[in-house]
């Protein structure tokens, strides 16, 4: 029951933060008058979207919801923050969470023991979209974070840029450690009402880079990347 219970709820809840998105996201209306229009996501008043000065903030005049945020050194906080991300990747993936003592026996779990038992019960389909959100896109986010942020950092131009940035962006919606780390928090409260458990580095590990993920987000400045972005591209082809 706790098995089956995890996973339902981590599906709840993804399918939530997805919603959530989706709905929070900007309309941008597209047309030869109003190139610099957008929607307001709370209330749709149609908006002149002026550039605003780094760090300052742009409400909504009529509801006062937040549009923009230029962030400050968003660019240097992201190339630091993905660095601290990668190299914490690794231990929190290879390293044993959490051991469990049962009659004298004790086992120790990492976070792609999870993954293997979805496949021993032959529940493949679930297992691979686990491994793909709360493995795989996580690392790939925050290489593709670290390859953009650096280019800019360096003002090195590339031809991939533009795209690693769409993946990137895409990928937002796919990481889904915070899901896994609540996952985590109910199996641990089951487990604790039934055997000794002990918590490994790789937990502490796993949290610190919920931490690091969660500030990379909050730091990336989207319209600043693909600011400078373009700013690069324009000079490589000059």
């Amino acid at each position: 029951m706790t098995f089956f219970s995890f996973t339902l709820l981590y599906w709840f809840l993804y399918f939530t933060k997805l919603t959530i998105k989706s709905i929070g996201r900007m309309f941008v209306i597209n047309d030869m008058n109003s190139a610099n229009y957008g929607a307001c996501p709370e209330c749709d008043l149609l908006i002149n979207l002026a550039q605003p000065i780094i760090g300052d903030k742009v409400h909504c005049p009529r509801c006062g919801f937040l549009l923009a945020h230029p962030r400050k050194k968003s660019i240097e906080h992201t190339f630091s923050l993905s660095i601290a991300g990668l190299i914490l990747f690794f231990p929190a993936n290879l390293l044993p969470m959490m051991g469990i003592e049962v009659m004298g026996e004790s086992t120790n779990g990492v976070l792609f023991s999870g993954v293997m038992a979805l496949f021993n019960k032959n529940m493949w389909p679930v297992a691979i979209i686990v491994f793909l959100a709360s493995i795989l896109f996580p690392l790939v986010h925050i290489l593709l974070s670290l390859l953009i942020s650096g280019h800019l950092y360096f003002n090195r131009s590339n031809r991939y840029l533009t795209c690693w940035m769409r993946w990137m962006q895409h990928l937002d919606e796919w990481v889904m450690l915070e899901v896994y780390m609540l996952g985590i928090i109910v199996a641990c409260v089951k487990l604790m009402a039934l055997a000794q458990v002990e918590f490994g580095w790789g937990l502490y590990a796993f949290i610190a880079l919920l931490i690091i993920t969660g500030m990379l987000t909050s730091k990336l400045d989207n319209e600043l990347f693909w600011r400078r972005i373009g700013q690069l591209n324009k000079e490589h082809n000059n």
